[in-house]
């Protein structure tokens, strides 16, 4: 069984063909310039491979309501070129065998449910702090979906004392995103290296309180059984560690379970995936779509 699978993101689309047990066997990256010109890339990809289904997983925000007249759209993209775009309709329109929608975040986070971390569980979270910060909800074995689709990356958070940055967020200045995604440490070390940062340096103060706010009230709402933090800032690996112990100090044994006592370690993890949680999520969407064909 041949599968195909892509991460779509801001900077680009990575494409692949793998088979059903998750094993990627062949990718390709392309470019995010306009829809005609990326999408004309990745069409010819797949169209000279001879897959069985497609799952994609694709920045947003997207409308991913069945009885939606934009169902399958991207809507309030700050990409302009793909505000408003159809691109479930474009692959339909090219392929004539199961395409699947999701959000990239869930993807990742069904990628980690099926072959990762959270192998063998039916609730779990996957949060990316990137480029922009987002997150995919498992609850009882399905993804999460409902007016729209979870946007974490835009709650509102209680400022650290000490903390005088102005969140970059658009929209919210100060909700989650604006404040620990990657463009917002860029701007907070004004030039500076992130690499050469120390372990001890204030802003992973600022990002394990921000952090940890977030996933305090995912775990209060969701209820996960385990939490996967991905993302090019989570390359900062010290940075899970100050994530945990605020995570605790926060819930202040509020949660009487052992996940968030003494297990704190093994339940707010790494990617078990690495990079490839999003286009493993995508081949999983591909299987999933298959077997409800």
């Amino acid at each position: 069984m041949l599968l195909g699978a892509v991460e779509a993101g801001g900077t680009k689309f990575v494409c692949a063909v793998g088979n059903e047990n998750g094993e990627v066997l062949e990718r390709i990256r392309i470019d995010t310039t306009t829809p005609e010109e990326t999408l004309s890339k990745v069409f010819e990809f797949f169209k000279e491979r001879e897959v069985e289904a497609i799952g994609l997983g694709f920045f947003g925000p997207l409308d991913l309501n069945e009885k939606s007249e934009t169902y399958g759209y991207i809507t309030t993209t700050p990409k302009e070129a793909w505000r408003n775009y159809d691109v479930l309709g474009a692959f339909k329109d090219n392929f004539q065998l199961p395409v699947v929608l999701d959000t990239d975040v869930n993807a990742a986070c069904m990628g980690e449910a099926v072959w990762g971390a959270a192998k063998g569980l039916k609730n779990c979270l996957y949060l990316t702090i990137g480029t922009g910060v987002g997150g995919g909800a498992m609850v009882d074995g399905n993804l999460v979906h409902g007016m729209l689709h979870p946007e974490m990356g835009h709650i509102l958070l209680r400022r650290h004392s000490d903390d005088d940055f102005q969140g970059i967020c658009p929209w919210h200045k100060d909700c989650l995103e604006g404040m620990v995604s990657g463009p917002a440490l860029i701007k907070r070390i004004k030039g500076k290296d992130v690499m050469e940062l120390k372990e001890e340096d204030e802003v992973w103060e600022f990002y394990a309180y921000y952090l940890a706010q977030a996933l305090v009230n995912y775990i209060l709402i969701l209820s996960p059984e385990k939490i996967i933090l991905g993302g090019g800032v989570m390359k900062q690996e010290h940075l899970l560690k100050k994530i945990q112990f605020k995570v605790k100090e926060l819930l202040a044994d509020y949660v009487a379970h052992d996940n968030v006592k003494d297990g704190i370690e093994g339940y707010i993890v790494l990617p078990g995936l690495g990079d490839n949680a999003g286009i493993s999520g995508g081949l999983a969407l591909a299987k999933k779509a298959l077997l409800n064909k």
